[in-house]
């Protein structure tokens, strides 16, 4: 038994649904209507089952017919702006993130999410393992926040945001905090953290008697908004992927006659 629980841990299994966001060719929402649709093969059979296990080194997984290839790692850096939500799709309309990457064609996921009224940095990619190293609390990476609060707030509570407040879900970790200025009943603040639980920093200042009257996501680990315009994005540097960790893209091949990797088939849409 013990054997087996290693062999598994060594494999490298996703769920069918993940092997196309992994791929970026698309949400897990949209694999889900490709598998349901019987459009996925795996190792030449037909599978309707989203939560089905792939092993990504030794099974083939076709799309109409097409062999699924991994997509080259892509990393951008968007400032999103307040009331964008950070998901694929919104029943009820909504902008999302996704209104932003005109001329992307590459399928990326968040790292992280900001939630509608913050704004900030937001890196978007398709190298899952990056996802889950900045994300993972174990790793510690770093994610900084500019704040105005709409009560002031005394030296003591700042403190206590230092030493960590208690939520429902837990005490938070030590943050590093310091006042930037005040007015007469406002405090601007600028906080980091090493974790990510939901609304995290609005629960944490609510903790404090007070609210969030506006919240930025300014860096995350070394990597920092500095001038990038709100609504738009770049692509990370290579010394920025390096620095949390990422697979800096190597430049295209143009011996693909010679052996060389197919491109990802795009999924047909039907009109």
């Amino acid at each position: 038994m013990a054997a087996n629980n290693k062999e598994n841990q060594q494999r490298r299994l996703k769920t069918l649904e993940r092997v196309f966001s992994k791929a970026g060719l698309g949400s897990r929402t949209e694999a889900r209507s490709w598998i349901g649709a019987g459009r996925v093969r795996v190792n030449g059979k037909i599978v309707q089952t989203p939560d089905h296990w792939v092993d990504l080194d030794n099974d083939r997984v076709t799309l109409d017919g097409k062999p699924i290839r991994d997509a080259a790692k892509r990393y951008l850096l968007l400032y999103k702006p307040k009331g964008f939500l950070t998901t694929y799709r919104d029943p009820a309309g909504r902008p999302t993130v996704y209104d932003l990457l005109e001329g992307i064609d590459t399928f990326l996921s968040p790292v992280g999410r900001l939630d509608l009224d913050t704004s900030g940095l937001l890196i978007m990619t398709n190298d899952t393992d990056f996802v889950e190293r900045v994300t993972n609390p174990d790793h510690e990476v770093a994610k900084t926040y500019r704040i105005k609060t709409s009560g002031s707030l005394s030296e003591e509570q700042l403190q206590k945001l230092r030493d960590g407040v208690t939520l429902v879900d837990g005490p938070t970790r030590p943050a590093r905090v310091e006042r930037l200025r005040d007015s007469e009943n406002r405090t601007w603040l600028e906080i980091t953290i090493t974790e990510g639980r939901n609304r995290q920093v609005r629960r944490m200042i609510e903790a404090m008697g007070s609210k969030v009257s506006k919240l930025v996501r300014t860096a995350i680990g070394p990597i920092q908004i500095d001038s990038l315009a709100i609504g738009k994005w770049r692509e990370l540097t290579k010394e920025e992927i390096e620095a949390l960790g990422g697979v800096v893209p190597r430049p295209p091949r143009t011996d693909r006659g010679r052996g060389g990797p197919e491109p990802a088939p795009q999924p047909q849409t039907k009109g």
